[in-house]
């Protein structure tokens, strides 16, 4: 899949109804108990609505034809009671069944989060942020209304209108039958409506998920943008976002809010046919007063839970968009597979890359036929131009990425055939790309060891150098970094993610352009500290400082996505070849600086 920029419309794939309800009320199993109770509550408040216009039949025919004043006083207090029964029942239903789905909302959200941290680093490539936030917020949140109308609305409408159907059939066959003859138009009619609708709400979430996309990118980027005085055109690239979005919204709702109109011409249809038509039965003794008052009632008991199920309807249609949108996140698999059950034995270090191959896009080779063994302990140094290949040994021994072709061995075990979790937690990784959550310095310390005491938190960040600095600041390791970090500077958010790395005690410690923005004399300080701590362990470490990298055990100088030159720096200095040229144009480059 090509990366999805925020102008480009997602393709979302179409799952059937079916499937659909399968996976959506497969999250109702664990309400299953309180489900019920409220159907019951729902069958008893029915039961009260339909025998309110049998109450007003009785009262006509029987009480206010004949005068019968205390009659219709003790059928009127019944009738009262049982409104206030049906009342509180109706309370109860609506709160109860509202925390229901809001616990649905929740859990569906915690599935997907849980779900998406478990995808690889290729979901993460082809996708911006925002675009997978609009799915777990905004898409998710509009499946409330579904859960809640379904069990709400749905089921009991649909009890309701065939307890009524049955009812008018048995008060007046003939009656009911004409009366029902607009049903199938105004089915017909919902069907053609749901088919070009759907579309358009389909539409509409690809133009809000555009939109959150751009939107967290310019934030991302506000320092830029700022910077180069863009703030105008960043403006006016947002509000195009949101004129499409709500052009879009616009079209959808346009469509929706033709099935009002044709229930309310259908229920007009149907009253006008049935005092028509009765005319005839109350003059032929066919039909009394009251139980024309009692079909009229029960015939608009019949057409509410058809506007309600008309809402449903527009509910399930947006709902229907949503639920493509998340449950295609939910039906991707990690391209890594994680073999859960075989957990890895404690790692001593040994590594060894045999005819490990790699790509991206499954066409260009970023890594063609890599070769190397590491001995227990050894540190291991990558150095080259950029894009030759160098981070993405690391992140294949990482395990964020799996070979396309090769084997990658640790203590002679291949990797795929053990836990990620288990792998990993033996590893410590700084890499390039320096991140640090917007919490304290202690907590992002610890983010890789929670367990550790304070004195190990400060032997370890004054073996780095990041102690110093910290001591210096008003609330020491309590010091909350902000988003991102940006509180502090670029040398110091690496130095804790250095600190990070270290804390973890790792068997396989990785560095990815640890000393890259520290400043020289800190640098001083940082390569005692990481010289201490790379000891009996084995280290990969990649720098474009070469004066960082002089005392590992092996260097590979790696270009094109190949290892040309492999041995010590002196082996390689002697070898004059390209780490040669490399060490000489930095070296000559630095001596011209001063």
């Amino acid at each position: 899949m090509a990366y999805n920029a925020s102008k480009l419309d997602e393709k979302t794939i179409r799952m059937s109804r079916k499937e659909l309800f399968k996976r959506l009320f497969s999250y109702l199993k664990p309400f299953k108990k309180t489900i019920i109770l409220i159907t019951f509550v729902m069958i008893i408040i029915m039961f009260v609505n339909l025998l309110n216009p049998y109450i007003l039949k009785i009262s006509i025919d029987n009480y206010i034809k004949n005068s019968d004043v205390k009659g219709l006083l003790i059928i009127g207090i019944i009738g009262i009671i049982l409104n206030i029964i049906s009342s509180i029942l109706s309370r109860y239903r609506i709160v109860t069944m509202g925390d229901i789905t809001n616990k649905i909302v929740v859990n569906i959200r915690h599935d997907l989060y849980k779900h998406i941290q478990k995808l690889s680093f290729d979901f993460f490539d082809e996708r911006p942020v925002g675009k997978i936030l609009a799915r777990v917020i905004g898409d998710i949140n509009s499946l409330q209304n579904f859960f809640h109308s379904i069990i709400v609305n749905f089921f009991p409408e649909i009890l309701t209108i065939i307890t009524v159907t049955i009812i008018m059939l048995i008060m007046n066959y003939k009656l009911a039958i004409v009366t029902l003859l607009v049903i199938p138009l105004l089915i017909m009619t919902l069907a053609v409506i749901q088919i070009l609708v759907r579309k358009r709400w389909e539409n509409f979430r690809k133009k809000r998920s555009n939109l959150n996309s751009y939107t967290h990118e310019e934030f991302s980027g506000i320092k830029v943008i700022q910077a180069f005085n863009a703030e105008k055109k960043a403006e006016n690239t947002f509000f195009n976002y949101v004129d499409e979005m709500v052009n879009s919204f616009i079209n959808a709702v346009r469509l929706q809010d033709f099935l009002d109109p044709a229930i309310f011409i259908s229920q007009g249809v149907g009253l006008v046919i049935i005092y028509t038509y009765s005319f005839n039965l109350i003059k032929n003794n066919q039909l009394t007063i009251g139980e024309l008052f009692a079909f009229t009632w029960y015939m608009s008991i019949f057409w509410r839970p058809i506007f309600n199920i008309a809402n449903f309807y527009n509910n399930l249609i947006t709902s229907f968009s949503a639920a493509d949108r998340v449950f295609e996140i939910f039906n991707i698999k990690p391209s890594v597979k994680d073999t859960k059950e075989n957990k890895m034995p404690e790692i001593k270090g040994e590594i060894e890359f045999k005819d490990v191959n790699f790509s991206y896009d499954r066409e260009k080779k970023v890594l063609k036929s890599i070769n190397f063994k590491v001995k227990e302990g050894e540190s291991i140094a990558l150095v080259g131009p950029t894009g030759a290949g160098k981070t993405t040994i690391i992140n294949l021994l990482s395990r964020f990425y799996d070979p396309s072709e090769g084997q990658i061995l640790v203590d002679g075990k291949d990797i795929k055939d053990y836990s990620i979790e288990s792998y990993r937690e033996q590893m410590g990784i700084m890499l390039q790309d320096t991140f640090l959550f917007s919490t304290t310095i202690k907590e992002n310390i610890i983010y890789s060891n929670p367990n550790i005491n304070e004195k190990e938190i400060v032997k370890s960040s004054i073996a780095i150098g990041s102690h110093t600095f910290i001591q210096n600041l008003e609330k020491k390791y309590d010091t909350n970094v902000n988003e991102r970090g940006t509180r502090l500077s670029v040398g110091q958010r690496q130095l804790i993610s250095l600190t990070r790395a270290m804390i973890a005690n790792p068997k396989i410690l990785i560095l990815d352009e640890a000393t890259s923005n520290i400043d020289t004399e800190t640098e001083q300080k940082v390569q005692q500290g990481i010289k201490e701590l790379l000891k009996n362990r084995t280290s990969f470490i990649i720098a474009h400082r070469l004066s960082t990298i002089r005392d590992c055990d092996k260097i590979f100088y790696i270009d094109n996505g190949e290892i040309e030159e492999m041995g010590t720096h002196m082996q390689l200095m002697e070898k004059q070849g390209k780490y040669y040229e490399l060490y000489m144009t930095q070296f000559k480059f630095l001596k011209e600086g001063v």
